[in-house]
C-alpha cells in the first residue's frame, strides 16, 4: 500500500489516474486482488500472444517440424518478451507505470533478470545442440529489448520500427530457425514482414488507445480502437493455431 501511495504522491491523480490509466483495459481481467490483476495486466497478454503466434508461423514454415523446438520457441518468446520486456518497461519507462504502484522496482528487476536467465537457458540450450545460428537472433533480441525498453541512446531504438523488429519479424525468423538452422529463405523472410506489417499497426493502434484511456479521451474512439486492437491480436494467434493444426494433421 505504501508503494500505491507513493505513487500517487510522485504523480498526483490518486487512485482514479492509476485506473484509467491501466487497470481498466481489455486484456485486465475484472477479478482477483489489485496485484494478481495487475501482474496480468502487466503481460499485456493479447499482444504476447501474437509475438508467440509469429514463432509459430515461423515454425510451421519448415519443411520438417520438431514439436519440442516449436514449443521451445514459444516458451522462449514468453519468458523473454511476454514478461521480460514488459518488466523492463516498467522500469526503464521514462513515463510512468501504474504497475510500479502494486510492484516495486526490485520485484521487476527480480522478473526480468528470472525471465531472460530461463529465456537464454532455453535457447543457448538448442544453440549448442542443435541450431548455432539462433544466437544471431538471441543477441538481436536481447539487444533490442534492452535497447528499446531502457530507451537508451536518446531513444533511438524505442520507434515503431524497432518495435516492429523484435515483436513481429524476429520472432518469425526464430521460429524458422530453431526447427531448421537456416536463416535465409523465402517463405519466412515474407511471413517476417507481414508480421511486422501486423506488429506495426498493433503499436501505432495502442499508443492513441492508450493515451484515450489515460487522459480519458473520447469514448467511441477508444471503443473503435479496442475493437480493432482486439481482432489483430485475435485473428493473428487464431491462424497460428490453425497452422499448427494442419501441420499436425498432416504429419
Amino acid at each position: 500500500m505504501q508503494a500505491l501511495h507513493s505513487w500517487h504522491d510522485r504523480h498526483g491523480g490518486g487512485e482514479k489516474a492509476v485506473t484509467e490509466s491501466r487497470m481498466n483495459e481489455w486484456f485486465v481481467p475484472r477479478f482477483g486482488p489489485p496485484r494478481f490483476r495487475a501482474f496480468v495486466g502487466l503481460l499485456f497478454l493479447p499482444y504476447t500472444g501474437m509475438c508467440i503466434a509469429f514463432t509459430l508461423v515461423g515454425a510451421m514454415l519448415a519443411p520438417d517440424i520438431h514439436w519440442d523446438r516449436a514449443g521451445a520457441i514459444a516458451l522462449v518468446y514468453a519468458l523473454a518478451l511476454g514478461v521480460g520486456a514488459h518488466a523492463a518497461d516498467a522500469i526503464g519507462s521514462k513515463k510512468a507505470k501504474p504497475w510500479g504502484a502494486y510492484f516495486t522496482r526490485r520485484q521487476m528487476a527480480a522478473l526480468l533478470i528470472l525471465s531472460l536467465a530461463g529465456a537464454y537457458a532455453i535457447g543457448i540450450y538448442y544453440i549448442v545442440l542443435y541450431v548455432p545460428a539462433l544466437a544471431i537472433v538471441a543477441v538481436l533480441e536481447g539487444f533490442l529489448l534492452f535497447a528499446y525498453n531502457f530507451e537508451i541512446w536518446g531513444g533511438r531504438f524505442h520507434t515503431n520500427f524497432w518495435f516492429a523488429a523484435s515483436w513481429g519479424a524476429l520472432p518469425v525468423v526464430a521460429g524458422y530457425v530453431i526447427q531448421t538452422g537456416n536463416i535465409v529463405a523465402l517463405a519466412p523472410l515474407a511471413a517476417a514482414a507481414g508480421a511486422g506489417l501486423a506488429s506495426t499497426a498493433e503499436i501505432r493502434m495502442s499508443r492513441p488507445y492508450k493515451q484515450l484511456k489515460r487522459e480519458g479521451g473520447s469514448p467511441a474512439l477508444a471503443k473503435r480502437l479496442e475493437g480493432r486492437l482486439k481482432l489483430l491480436s485475435l485473428s493473428t494467434i487464431a491462424f497460428s493455431l490453425v497452422l499448427v493444426a494442419a501441420r499436425a494433421v498432416a504429419g
